[in-house]
């Protein structure tokens, strides 16, 4: 799907126009072009390229997917690589967005699953003052509405963090807990790695006068203390789920350490009988209590006085 837009001095003056025509727009300073293709053919980016006069290279790139957040200077141009997120049954779901930005145009192309550019178009239509200043806004507004839909991620692992935590110090088990864990701090760490690139993007635009004009210098800081703020709240999402993995290996080994007081509390109590019976079982000819009349009421209630006295023992230190 392809997207054309023409701006002039903030305002929309063509929607939908023929691509062919860029070339010829674009001399014109006062022009302001948007371009949005969504999971581009090969036909389409040759047209891109032969309109906005792109690299080769930089045309390459744009072939090669999953690739971490960057920003490349071919002189008159930038060519940036960014993602959106969003979730799908409950995994963590990244759009990659490709984007060429000149001094008054904005290239888009959006790979599956596309990110929702209608938020950035409406937030454009709502701020026609600042068209003005070309393609660095038409960036920003992208810029701004993917690094807020970060912070709703960060909330998503927020909830599911303290559900694990709910789950770790409830009385019963539920489930595989570590499963869970290392299945969330795996999302984490992908989301961070594909966010923490941003801020070497953002600090090199900031320094690049002819996309971010002094106007939009306030814009571009906001945004980039927007990624440092994700950045942190994911870290301590990351520090909650370690505690939490902590607490709950510390409780698995409690839970151990109970069965094995169990366990040995009644091997002793069971050890005690098993020692007497094994005593007047040994059948030697010469033993006092074999011709005791009372011998055999004696011995068993040997057995059932130790056994009872041990057991009382453990159960005062608490191991039974």
């Amino acid at each position: 799907m392809l997207t054309c837009r023409l701006y002039r001095d903030g305002n929309l003056v063509e929607d939908g126009f023929d691509p062919a025509r860029i070339s010829d727009l674009l001399p014109d300073a006062g022009n302001l072009v948007w371009l949005d293709l969504s999971e581009p053919s090969e036909q389409e980016l040759a047209m891109i390229e032969e309109e906005f006069s792109l690299h080769p290279l930089v045309i390459e790139d744009t072939r090669h997917r999953n690739q971490r957040p960057k920003i490349e200077s071919y002189g008159r141009y930038f060519f940036l690589v960014l993602h959106g997120f969003g979730f799908r049954d409950e995994e963590l779901q990244s759009s990659e967005v490709h984007a060429f930005v000149g001094s008054n145009y904005l290239v888009t192309l959006r790979y599956p699953p596309a990110y929702d550019l209608d938020p950035v178009v409406r937030w454009w239509e709502r701020h026609p003052e600042m068209a003005r200043q070309g393609g660095g806004f038409l960036l920003y507004a992208l810029l701004d509405h993917v690094v807020d839909g970060y912070f709703d991620v960060v909330e998503r692992f927020e909830d599911r963090s303290e559900d694990i935590e709910d789950v770790v110090f409830s009385e019963e088990p539920h489930g595989d807990v570590q499963q869970m864990i290392f299945g969330l701090k795996k999302q984490i760490i992908a989301f961070r790695r594909l966010v923490m690139p941003l801020r070497e993007v953002l600090s090199l635009l900031q320094s690049e006068s002819r996309v971010v004009t002094a106007p939009l210098q306030p814009y571009y800081r906001d945004v980039a203390d927007h990624v440092i703020r994700t950045l942190e709240f994911i870290d301590n999402v990351r520090e909650l789920l370690t505690t939490a993995l902590e607490a709950h290996l510390s409780q698995v080994s409690n839970r151990l350490n109970d069965v094995m007081k169990k366990l040995t509390s009644w091997a002793g109590i069971i050890l005690v009988p098993t020692l007497i019976a094994g005593v007047y079982g040994m059948n030697f000819r010469h033993m006092p209590e074999l011709g005791w009349l009372a011998g055999y009421p004696f011995a068993l209630g040997l057995m059932a006085l130790s056994g009872g006295l041990l057991y009382l023992s453990f159960k005062r230190r608490g191991w039974l």
